[in-house]
């Protein structure tokens, strides 16, 4: 097969991959082919190849797409590297500067808080957090300003039973149930919260960044001694959605809207 004809397949597999991704739920073949300007067999063709190779997934009773592992997977590493902790790491020192606490910058993976990024004031205090450690998202406010936008269906598959819900102290929710109410109820403030569920003494507030697609991308923390005042609280908590926000834009995201 010559270049000259492998170049528009090349071409149409990455437009049907970017479509698939920036959409919010799993798409058909024909809504593709139709807004793509693909012909409907080629449309097919390539599906059943990029589903062989895992980058897409089928949902035969829908008759729909989505993304599948491989195509997280290169997401995943895509995160894990220089361009998002480049991007983050100037947010993150001004937060620090702003608000003499530390600062931290975390990714999903699984159910888990996966810590990219941590930087300090001038006297830090002792966490258990650092760069490389992963702790239960249901936990961390990190965690829980990112799947506060996790589909219901996604979060059952992260939390299958009351087994997936570990607990660091006497603290924090036990079933899906507990955490999606918490859930509800964090996300009216605008931004999410622990408070002793992950180390005692200490409590953090905590809001998302998206990508492109309105997805959350990481989030951004700020880890504080728990006795500090309710109004002192809520001016963190602005501060981190400003954060997430500066964030958001360096990375060229989209809030949900």
């Amino acid at each position: 097969m010559s270049v000259t004809t492998t170049v528009p397949a090349s071409r149409n597999t990455l437009e049907i991959l970017r479509y698939v991704a920036s959409r919010p739920g799993p798409v058909g073949a024909a809504a593709l082919a139709r807004d793509l300007g693909i012909p409907r067999s080629t449309t097919y063709q390539l599906l059943a190849e990029l589903e062989r190779a895992d980058f897409v997934t089928h949902y035969p009773e829908d008759r729909t797409y989505g993304l599948g592992v491989a195509s997280f997977e290169i997401g995943s590493a895509y995160l894990r590297h220089e361009p998002l902790e480049r991007l983050s790491r100037p947010v993150l020192r001004r937060l620090v500067d702003e608000t003499g606490h530390t600062a931290h910058l975390g990714i999903l993976q699984g159910n888990e808080t996966l810590y990219l990024l941590k930087e300090q004031p001038a006297h830090p205090l002792t966490l258990i957090t650092d760069i490389g450690v992963r702790l239960p998202a249901h936990l961390t406010a990190t965690g829980r300003s990112m799947l506060t936008h996790v589909s219901p269906a996604q979060m059952r598959a992260l939390f299958p039973d009351r087994d997936s819900f570990a607990h660091r102290t006497e603290r924090g929710p036990s079933s899906l149930r507990e955490l999606r109410s918490l859930l509800r109820q964090q996300q009216t403030k605008g931004w999410s919260y622990e408070d002793g569920e992950v180390t005692p003494g200490y409590a953090s507030v905590a809001a998302c960044a998206f990508d492109h697609g309105s997805r959350p991308m990481a989030a951004i923390s700020i880890t504080f001694a728990d006795d500090i005042s309710l109004a002192k609280r809520n001016r963190l908590g602005a501060a981190v959605v400003a954060a997430a926000e500066a964030v958001t834009m360096r990375i060229s995201g989209r809030r949900p809207t």
